[in-house]
């Protein structure tokens, strides 16, 4: 019997809320993403969660996006992050924006006002952050908080008006200058900004704080479950504060562990530095952890999505394997990837015996993990081929079970070939290997009765089409370079090797968005860099984990 899978922390609310009928039975959460960047696998976490659990509850997910710093904010973004979201699988209720409420919230600030619990503050920001005090001792008030309320709906107006400049007045809440949690200190909720916003224009001058428009916005569209990272814990209690003071319908907020992950940064602040300093090639670059950018590498929607399921939800910090990730992609695209030939590293193979100017085509399987090999396709041999250069060696020890003076090996789909010999230059370099073949020991129809160990893949020379391949590793060479004082020094100088590689003639039909497996070297996908005159494979994974602990990177 299977067992029955337990029910993460956020899982075991909900139930039991629907059991007591809390929301009138309804599940509502929302993914809130600000549009200042894209995103990455940790967003990845947030959607599945968040969509997955109104799926799973039959209820709805919003997708809002917290569009309330206009310096930052770009329609790219916006439309990236719709596009992350459909291409994972999910489909969100509305399509809201916090610009949307900019009118009620401006309305909820005047109540706070109205009731003596916020204020305006013409102190500098450094001032206004000494007053707050430190964690062991309480803040000291600015003059300004006992202005009185006509005041300071007037000056609240006037700041809406765009009488002030940027930085000249803030509204503040008035709430406790001694409470141990700073973010009760009489926080911000309001700040001037004369900026082009991509949605209102030039309507407003005045943009709301997260903290104020965070809670606020979950309780204008009655979110019954507003699920936020562990850091926003401390916020919670200035968002019921809110909530509560204003007298709006209560949302609560829930707070799970982010995804923290070997080997890169989870800092949109960070991964727009790489960008803006062109140490990668945009948000989308393969080796970045955005969504687009795993997209562009060849990972599949199913894979992010089980990854997410397994790594599960906590209420506790952890650092997950990057190496999880990768055998979630290799686990998917091992079921779904063709079966195909590429040489990377190139040498010329001749087989001697086979008569020249003679062709044949061969058959190979697609995938042999699904029904019937997926299929077949046709696979050009001819007497004169290409194979990689480390499959043959001239002093082979005994457990080498590739190509060497006197050894036999299978040509994958075709005949056993025999090292007879083999050619030099002036530096050692092998130039061309010469082997000879066994006739009757064509794979399906072998009747030679030989038993070889090893098998390699090849490319017929004459038939050979040629393709750039793009040779992507880990962007970081340290498991944390979060921690590091200057992240961008810990870059892998190894993250992109770019090659020119032989590849069978089939894979001029690739097909953008599919994985394609290169026998025996990991699997692949198209690039959006391929045209008609030049095709680019991107390398999506290694066969095998190379990074483990102990192991030497190949």
């Amino acid at each position: 019997m299977n067992e029955e899978k337990s029910l993460n922390f956020i899982e075991e609310i909900i139930e039991e809320d629907l059991r007591n009928n809390k929301h009138d039975g309804r599940v509502l959460t929302r993914f809130p993403p600000e549009p200042n960047g894209y995103l990455h696998i940790g967003h990845a976490k947030s959607i599945c969660l968040n969509f997955g659990l109104a799926k799973k509850y039959n209820g709805k997910t919003n997708l809002r996006f917290d569009d309330t710093n206009p310096v930052t904010e770009d329609v790219e973004y916006v439309d990236s992050i719709k596009n992350d979201i459909k291409w994972l699988g999910f489909e969100w209720d509305k399509e809201l924006y916090t610009s949307d409420y900019f009118q009620k919230l401006y309305d909820f600030a005047i109540i706070l006002i109205k009731k003596d619990l916020a204020y305006v503050d013409e102190s500098s920001a450094e001032e206004i952050a000494i007053a707050k005090g430190t964690p062991t001792e309480p803040g000291k008030p600015t003059n300004a908080r006992s202005r009185s309320i006509e005041d300071n709906l007037r000056l609240f107006e006037e700041m809406r008006a765009g009488k002030y400049e940027d930085g000249e007045m803030v509204l503040r809440a008035k709430i406790d200058l001694a409470n141990p949690n700073m973010h009760l200190r009489d926080p911000l909720l309001y700040r001037i900004k004369h900026a082009h916003h991509h949605r209102t224009a030039n309507d407003w001058c005045i943009y709301p704080m997260y903290d104020f428009a965070h809670g606020q916005s979950d309780s204008i569209e009655e979110i019954t479950h507003s699920i936020c990272t562990l850091e926003f814990i401390p916020h919670r209690d200035l968002y019921n504060w809110l909530i509560e003071n204003i007298g709006i319908y209560e949302s609560r907020q829930y707070e799970f562990a982010r995804l923290n992950m070997t080997y890169t940064v989870m800092s949109k602040r960070r991964l727009l530095q790489l960008v803006n300093d062109k140490l990668v090639d945009g948000w989308d670059d393969p080796r970045m952890p955005t969504i687009s950018g795993l997209r562009r590498r060849g990972y599949t929607p199913a894979s992010i999505r089980n990854f997410c399921e397994k790594i599960g939800v906590a209420k506790r910090e952890n650092m997950i394997d990057f190496g999880l990730l990768e055998f979630c992609i290799r686990e998917d695209l091992n079921k779904t990837a063709w079966r195909r030939m590429a040489v990377l590293d190139p040498v010329k193979l001749i087989i001697t015996n086979y008569p020249e100017g003679k062709e044949e085509i061969l058959l190979g399987e697609n995938n042999p993990e699904v029904e019937n090999g997926g299929g077949e396709r046709e696979i050009p041999f001819s007497r004169e081929l290409w194979i990689e250069r480390d499959d043959f060696m001239e002093d082979a020890p005994k457990k080498f079970f590739r190509l060497g003076p006197g050894k036999q090996v299978r040509l994958k789909n075709a005949y056993i070939i025999e090292c007879d010999d083999f050619k030099k230059d002036s530096n050692g370099n092998i130039t061309e290997i010469y082997c000879s073949y066994i006739p009757n020991s064509k794979s399906g129809e072998d009747t030679s009765g030989l038993k070889v160990k090893g098998t390699i893949h090849w490319v017929s020379a004459p038939h050979a089409k040629t393709a750039e391949v793009r040779l992507y590793d880990r962007l970081f060479q340290v498991e944390n370079p979060a921690l590091e004082e200057d992240f961008k020094s810990t870059l892998n100088p190894d993250s992109l090797t770019i090659i020119n590689a032989y590849i069978e003639p089939d894979l001029v039909n690739a097909e953008t968005g599919k994985g394609y497996q290169f026998i025996r070297l990991g699997y692949f996908t198209l690039d959006k860099l391929t045209s008609a005159d030049k095709l680019v494979f991107n390398r999506t994974v290694g066969l095998r984990d190379n990074w483990s602990k102990g192991a030497n990177k190949s």
